[in-house]
Formats: structure tokens, sequence, C-alpha cells
């Protein structure tokens, strides 16, 4: 199958186009809004066939995978959305002093505008369509950018899209490198990007540009760390399952394992048992294992165990032209090993033995900072330890990624591996700007004249007071002494207020 990629003379008039509509406000009501959300969910729903063979076309996922792993988590975002749209966009009133009593003080829920945003191959519908949840419930117009190496999926959005969403609001644009650059070159209102750090610098470069915001979802070399304690038996089995899902092709994957020698020979005796009661004596065969996306991918791994300097204990079988590569542990990594310099983002599991956590700890902190964290013990004061000492997007504690799955947690990375956070009502708030809005009315104007020059000690005083809390610790600055005039001027402005108020504001 071949890609057809949208034609970079028809970006003016798309781009122009979707400002228009946002300009004149086709996205802002809340009943567009939920209805082409409804629409999202029924594009996924009524044509879950055709995506999951994508899926498999593209990735060999098993219909499950690609179910729970990406479908049904747009499909449970959508719902979240429409629920809570109503409370979401409702102005906030804020609490406010005494000086702005008789103000009306709120924060706006505005949509940016024009966004742009691009998905990565590894989880391509999900990846693509979840951001454009959240950028549907803030009322933006959205172009959407899927990734040309899963060519299936991009293919079937590309068909299936314009059948279900209003086309004036949402297009598709298929393209490589060449028709990146070039829409790259435009303003957008923000861009929301998933895939590696190099790219997302280059990114980050073009929108700096027209000074455009950014969500950076991208990646790093995300650490799992074993205590001694543990559940031997059920930790292979989550690791497995982590490290094998899309066959490891997870930006949140659990990427290599620190533990003691004693643990990693505990380990180790419990993964081949692991191994086959999820995919079977032969793994090649099994229907539940996915495969690597390219030929491109699956030369980089190979050449991965080629020049480690580590023990392949379990697995290391690979076929080229199946681009399978089976789940693989390696032991005794050293820690410059070529396994530990970039994120492997494939079914390579390096085992680097560290003398005890504090170490492990040490070794994290000299790395930039994961995406995940994975740290795996009985003991609650070692798993405090752990996450009082390091950094990551996220944690997951006794198990990998699922943490992903929580749509009331904020996703993201942070340093290195990106920056924003998404999901659930973050979608929201990542394409709303909260607009603070002050209304001053005119029947306050004899209280305010205080603020005008010619400036005047009594009225300083009173504004500052009104204005300014004073701290409850003493310091040399401290008074405690306040002209009776004073006083009475700040009582009669509260009492004054307080009927004005009760009079003009309901």
């Amino acid at each position: 199958m071949t890609l057809k990629y949208t034609d970079v003379s028809e970006f003016p008039q798309i781009i122009e186009e979707l400002q228009s509509s946002f300009s004149n406000n086709l996205t802002r009501p809340l009943n567009y809004r939920k209805k082409q959300l409804e629409q999202l969910y029924n594009l996924l729903d009524e044509n879950e066939q055709e995506f999951c063979e994508a899926l498999y076309n593209d990735l060999h996922k098993h219909k499950t995978e690609s179910l729970l792993g990406e479908i049904n988590m747009i499909k449970q975002d959508c719902l979240d959305a429409i629920e809570h749209l109503d409370e979401w966009t409702s102005p906030e009133y804020v609490e406010v002093g005494l000086a702005h009593k008789l103000n009306r003080c709120h924060i706006r829920k505005d949509p940016v505008g024009l966004v742009l945003i691009v998905g990565a191959w590894n989880y391509p519908f999900y990846l693509i369509l979840l951001p454009l949840v959240g950028a549907i419930a803030a009322g933006c117009t959205a172009i959407i950018k899927p990734s040309e190496l899963a060519i299936n999926t991009a293919t079937t959005i590309d068909a299936l899209l314009p059948k279900y969403l209003d086309q004036k609001a949402y297009k598709c644009i298929n393209g490589g490198e060449t028709e990146m650059t070039k829409l790259l070159k435009y303003k957008f209102d923000h861009i929301f990007f998933t895939g590696s750090g190099a790219i997302g610098k280059k990114i980050m470069l073009a929108a700096s540009k027209h000074l455009t915001p950014v969500t950076l979802e991208l990646g790093g070399k995300s650490p799992v760390i074993l205590d001694e304690n543990i559940n031997f038996s059920v930790t292979a089995k989550r690791l497995i399952w982590a490290k094998s899902f899309n066959s490891g092709q997870t930006c949140i994957a659990p990427d290599y394992i620190l533990c003691t020698k004693k643990t990693q020979k505990a380990l180790l005796k419990e993964i081949p048992k692991a191994l086959k009661d999820q995919f079977g004596d032969d793994i090649q065969k099994s229907p539940d294992y996915a495969r690597i996306i390219n030929q491109r991918h699956f030369d980089r791994l190979a050449k991965l165990l080629e020049k480690t300097q580590g023990n392949i204990v379990v697995g290391g079988k690979i076929d080229r032209d199946d681009l399978f590569i089976e789940p693989t542990f390696v032991e005794n990594v050293p820690k410059n090993d070529r396994l530990m310099e970039d994120e492997i983002f494939g079914p390579i599991f390096p085992i680097v033995t560290v003398d005890n956590i504090e170490e492990a700890v040490n070794f994290i902190n000299e790395k930039e900072y994961p995406l995940s964290l994975y740290p795996f013990s009985n003991d609650n004061s070692t798993i405090q330890y752990i996450l009082n000492n390091t950094r990551s997007g996220g944690v997951t504690v006794n198990d990998c990624l699922i943490h992903a799955t929580v749509p009331t947690l904020p996703f993201g990375g942070t340093g290195a591996s990106g920056m924003g956070a998404y999901h659930g009502r973050k979608s929201f708030e990542v394409f709303t700007h909260k607009r603070s809005v002050l209304t001053s009315p005119f029947f306050s104007e004899k209280l305010l004249e205080g603020r005008y020059a010619p400036y005047k000690e009594t009225n300083y005083n009173i504004l500052n007071w009104l204005l300014f809390s004073k701290p409850k610790f003493t310091n040399k600055r401290s008074r405690g002494k306040w002209k009776i005039k004073n006083i009475f001027g700040v009582l009669c402005i509260i009492i004054v207020a307080y009927v004005l108020k009760k009079k003009f504001i309901k």
C-alpha cells in the first residue's frame, strides 16, 4: 500500500479555511463540540474492525492490544469530555481580597485557535486522535498529521475522518519530511507533537519563530528498579507483558532493569516460564506478539544485540523477513554498553547490576529524566526514597505502563522526556487559554479615587491595607500602629462596599 501525500500547494487554503472557521466561532458552541465528540466516538466505534486491521497490517498488533491500548482509550476520553464539558468550560470565579469585593473576577476558558497535532507510528491512532479529543473539547480547529510510517493507519484515518468530522474545522494532512517541514512554516496557535527528542527539537525550533507554544510528548530510557523483597513470579509476568506489548515499541516501555546480582538471578529464573505462559513454546507463531514497524528499525535493534557486551540469557531469536525479534533478556550489561546509550524502543531488556538501591538511584540521576519510572518493592520507605530522589514524567509502582491508562492522571514528560501533559481534562486544558477577566462597576468610583494623583499618604495607607496582606511573623519593618482616621476610613469603605454590593450585584 502507498500513502497518498497531501500536495503542499493545498496547505495555504486548508489553513486559511480553518482559521476562518475559528474566527467565525464555528467551533465555540458547546453543542457543536459535543456533536463532534460524538462523531469521533462513532468513527472509532463503527469502524472498529477497519482500525484493528490497519494496526495489524502496520504492526501485527493483536485485536486485544489494539482495543485496550488505543481505540477504547480514545472512546473513553470522548465520553468523559462529553460528560464534563459543561463543567470544564464554565467560568471559574476566584477568591479576592477586600479591595476587589465589588469587582467580578473570573477565569474564562477560551480555545487557543488553530492547532497542529503530529502523531507517531507506534500507537498511530491513539497518539493522533486522543489529543484531538482535547482540541475538539476546547473549541479549537485542528490539523492532524499521522505518521507516514504507519501507512495503513494513516490511510484509514484519511479516508474515514471526513465522513464523521466537520471538514471546515478538522483536516488530515499526510506526508513525509518535506511536507512536515513546509507545514511548520505556517503559524499555529499550538503544536502538539509525539515522537523522538531529535524531531521534538526541530518542532520546537520551528515553533519558536512564531512564538507558538508546544506540547512535546517524547520518551527516554524508563528504568525499572527491583528490590530484593519482591514477588519474582508476579514481577516477571508484569515485566514481560510491558516489554512485549507492541513488541516494546512504547514510549513508556520499561527500558532497562537495575538490581543486585542476587535479584537478577532470582528474576531470570522466572522469566522463561512467564514467557511460555504468555506466548507459548514458539513466540514467533503466537498471534498475540507484535512486530517491528519496518526493516530500518529492525536493523537498529539487531545491531544493538550484536554490539552488546552483556550476555543474552533469554531470547535472542530474530527474523528480518518477518520483522520479528524475540523478547530478549541480557544480563550483566556494563553501564556504558551500547544498550544503555539511547532509548531501545524494542523487546530487548538489559539488566545492569548494582550493589544497592542508592547506587541505582545515582545511576538514574546521571542520565536524562525518563518519561516513566518503575520501582518494585514491598517496602514503602524504599519506594518513598526512590520517589524523593529521582525525577520522571510519571511512575507506576510494582507494575509498568498502567499509570498512562488512568484518564484523571496527567500524562507527560519532564526535561528531555517532554513538556506539557494531557489525558482527560488535561487534554482540554492543553488547548485552552485561561483568560483572566475583571469587571469593575462604575458606581464604585468614589471608593477608588484614592488611587489617582495627586497622591496622599492617607490614601496610600488605605489602599495598601486593602490590597496587600501583612506578614504574620515579625520583622524590622513591622508596624502595628495605625492612625484612628485610617482605621475609620477603612471601616467606612467596608460598610459602603457591603451595602453597594447587596444593592447592585446580584
